[in-house]
């Protein structure tokens, strides 16, 4: 597996500035951003499909210091209940799917999306709970009538353009948790697979070794990021927490440098349990800590990545 970074943490560098930087850290791919949350401060999708000599400098830029394009990501919301937003961030999806194809990029990193809670909502409702019964009838509806229509029409698209989608299973989408990302695949097809992040799954109580297990050959990409979990704010309040994330003393949980939330007995479980069920890809750094500079987050991050995949081929960890 080889170590890449999301680079949005480089928002303020240009293209070649950031792709030095990431041979400086010792670091081999790069997952690109391409607009919607991410946001396209490197890449621009439409201008580089209008323009065959930019897109060549574009793909140039990465095979000349050896960097692999490990995913572009466009994470956005195609099924929001307002339809002008909904439909920025298809037409983003689709110009990511094209590009991807054009640069010999097999996969994209998304979001699902969420509705609203019927055909007349102005914002998308992410349902929690199963009672009172109004809650699953939303559920019932936004899959039967937006998630699975859509996501079809989409993923055909995608599989068309010879492009994965990896799903980050995300609280606030519908797909959230391995189940969800299954039923999405089961309805759509194995062009839907996950791109893991264990930050998001660690605070809903989910195991990310277990999610390993139970996605298997379904997992597309794989993002590192760390989750600290505050036990005495989760003893009081639990894991739904609507505290700033900047505001770390009294959050449940925040988002770490890999390492730092978790040990690298962990992360070398982690590495092993994808090598089990075939992962080969790449490992990408989200840097999202508040409480560790951009460059010294990722340094400890790569270092803890690389202890944790070293001599993995070698070794069969034991993972259950």
């Amino acid at each position: 597996m080889k170590i890449g970074v999301f680079d949005p943490v480089f928002g303020s560098m240009g293209l070649e500035e950031m792709l030095d930087e990431v041979v400086d850290l010792g670091i081999e791919a790069v997952e690109v951003g391409t607009g919607n949350y991410p946001g396209d401060r490197h890449c621009k999708p439409a201008e580089l499909l209008a323009d065959d000599e930019a897109c060549g400098a574009f793909r140039d830029a990465f095979d000349r210091r050896g960097l692999v394009i490990s995913a572009l990501s466009c994470h956005g919301n195609p099924i929001h209940p307002n339809a002008e937003r909904a439909a920025k961030d298809d037409a983003v999806f689709r110009d990511t799917v094209r590009l991807a194809s054009r640069l010999g990029v097999d996969r994209i990193n998304l979001f699902s999306g969420c509705p609203g809670d019927g055909p007349g909502a102005s914002q998308p409702n992410w349902v929690t709970c199963q009672w009172p019964p109004e809650f699953a009838a939303i559920v019932d509806w936004q899959w039967r009538d937006v998630v699975i229509p859509y996501w079809r029409e989409a993923g055909a698209f995608a599989a068309d353009n010879g492009v994965k989608l990896g799903f980050e299973m995300h609280p606030g989408f519908v797909v959230y948790n391995p189940k969800t990302l299954l039923r999405l695949r089961e309805a759509v097809g194995p062009v839907v697979g996950a791109n893991l992040d264990p930050s998001h799954l660690f605070w809903q109580g989910i195991d990310p070794i277990a999610a390993i297990r139970e996605l298997g050959d379904a997992i597309f990409h794989v993002h590192a990021k760390d989750t600290a979990i505050d036990p005495y704010n989760t003893a009081i309040n639990g894991v739904l927490d609507l505290e700033p994330y900047r505001d770390v003393a009294k959050r449940s949980w925040v988002f770490r440098s890999v390492g730092d939330g978790h040990d690298l007995l962990f992360w070398k479980r982690f590495a092993s349990a994808l090598r089990v069920v075939g992962y080969d890809h790449v490992l990408s750094i989200e840097h999202e800590d508040s409480l560790a500079s951009t460059l010294d987050g990722l340094r400890r991050a790569t270092a803890t990545l690389k202890a944790a995949t070293l001599g993995e081929e070698a070794t069969a960890m034991w993972w259950s």
